[in-house]
């Protein structure tokens, strides 16, 4: 289907507020999407108005089997409250409130990498565990994109970092590899901003720890 999409380096660190999306979307975020007349934001309700507006969409991404629909539902609301509030908490308090001048708390990197935690936890030990894609499917839905996505933001971490958090878990390490390959190369496309993104972060990273190492010798 066709798409038009703004630049995302113009947003990245700007915690997603675009001016221009205000017409589409009151709270000043992305995403939000036109299609025709008709205006949608948040992204979960995204996915699931594109897999039921076209038909062209397969249905494992958005089972019409109103039983397997309605786990989909439940990981998608679960995300919200669990690995969003995890992930998310984690890479503002260590990345990007740093980056914008924002206090950073210990006590709020804790917290939020315990969440994390618990959340990868309950993915490689719960939702994984009948199958290679969430609640047990053979193929990736919407649910899939969505959770993946979200533990991609862990890769604005040091490498080091994102390795020690997501290395024990070799189901959840599995299934983000198989939800690559299955919507390559559009995956790597949507993500294009992010790895270049980490790119300065990792660099930056890299000079400040070379400085501080220098000073430590002073």
């Amino acid at each position: 289907m066709p798409f038009l999409c703004p630049d995302s380096s113009s947003f990245l660190f700007g915690l997603k507020r675009l001016a221009d999306c205000s017409a589409i979307n009151p709270m000043h975020q992305v995403p939000a999407i036109v299609d025709g007349r008709f205006k949608l934001f948040e992204s979960h309700a995204i996915l699931i108005y594109i897999c039921s507006a076209f038909p062209g969409v397969a249905n494992h991404w958005y089972p019409s089997d109103l039983s397997k629909r309605a786990k989909i539902h439940s990981v998608l609301d679960w995300h919200h409250s669990n690995l969003r509030r995890g992930s998310a908490g984690l890479v503002f308090n260590i990345v990007l409130a740093h980056r914008d001048s924002h206090h950073s708390y210990p006590q709020a990197v804790n917290q939020a990498e315990e969440i994390l935690i618990r959340s990868l936890s309950k993915l490689e030990n719960f939702w994984l565990k009948d199958g290679r894609f969430l609640v047990g499917s053979s193929q990736p839905s919407i649910a899939d994109i969505s959770l993946v996505c979200e533990i991609m933001q862990l890769e604005l971490l040091s490498e080091m970092e994102c390795n020690r958090i997501l290395s024990p878990y070799k189901k959840v390490v599995n299934w983000i590899e198989d939800t690559k390959k299955a919507t390559a190369p559009h995956f790597d496309e949507v993500h294009d901003f992010l790895f270049k993104a980490q790119k300065r972060i990792r660099e930056r990273m890299t000079t400040e720890f070379r400085k501080n190492e220098m000073k430590s010798k002073l």
